[in-house]
């Protein structure tokens, strides 16, 4: 069996701070991480290696700087790691960014292609059916659990807002898989020390049979237009009444905001 995994690394949200001029995200000084979803699918590869000896690859598309969370990947047990790298690719949106990942997945053997849910920094969750459908693969999302039968089946239990669905997909096919679906496991300190001596491929938009005007900023239809903090909420009242009291306070709040 043949897995790859699509990664992606981000800021830490919990560090983000944004420009209030230019309305932009200020990553210098930002510490950046793999994204939690992804990597919740890179351990449901790994768990196949284990079971499966399967062959796992790890796929990431940004700036020279993303080959830190290749290294932690190789860390984790992967065989395999690319970076597509390219100014071409700067600037892309979903669409763009889903192009060229189906562009190097075409020229990658896999029975299986599995991605986060959706990256922290953008919380779309469009990339990876996005890839489903470049590559005309079925797809299941909303991945928190998925058991092989050791040929070509795969039972999926797919979460949903009234609880899980179970299905059952054969390969090739595509996984977004959710963080809660696994609790990844940690670097090995022999695997830290061998993952700085393994290859991490780079490939750019020449190496891809993908055309240039599809990628990065042009090939882009959407375009993020302004930026900005959450406004402070003027202080609310605080009201210390009996219960009978209060009732009537809701009421009477709720009535003058024509909610009923």
């Amino acid at each position: 069996m043949k897995v790859v995994v699509c990664i992606k690394q981000v800021p830490d949200t919990t560090e983000i701070k944004i420009d209030p001029v230019a309305g932009t995200l200020i990553r210098e000084g930002v510490p950046s991480i793999m994204n939690p979803d992804d990597k919740g699918g890179l351990e449901m590869a790994l768990q196949l290696k284990d079971l499966y000896q399967a062959e796992v690859t790890v796929v990431t598309m940004g700036p020279p700087q993303a080959d830190a969370i290749l290294r932690e990947a190789f860390a984790m047990g992967v065989d395999k790691a690319i970076l597509l790298s390219d100014r071409a690719f700067a600037g892309a949106d979903t669409l763009a960014t889903s192009r060229a990942l189906a562009g190097a997945l075409k020229m990658m053997d896999f029975d299986v292609i599995i991605t986060g849910r959706q990256a922290i920094d953008g919380d779309t969750a469009q990339v990876g059916p996005q890839l489903a459908e470049h590559l005309q693969l079925p797809q299941i999302s909303y991945v928190i659990d998925a058991q092989f039968d050791g040929n070509k089946t795969f039972t999926v239990k797919k979460e949903t807002e009234e609880g899980y669905q179970l299905l059952s997909v054969e390969t090739p096919c595509v996984f977004t898989v959710l963080a809660t679906a696994n609790k990844a496991r940690y670097m090995t300190v022999s695997g830290i020390m061998e993952a700085f001596d393994k290859e991490v491929e780079i490939w750019g938009a020449d190496r891809l049979s993908v055309d240039t005007n599809q990628l990065g900023l042009s090939g882009s239809p959407t375009r993020v237009k302004k930026s900005f903090t959450k406004g402070a909420k003027q202080a609310g009242q605080v009201f210390e009444v009996e219960t009978e009291e209060a009732v009537n306070l809701i009421v009477n709040k709720l009535k003058e905001k024509f909610i009923i």
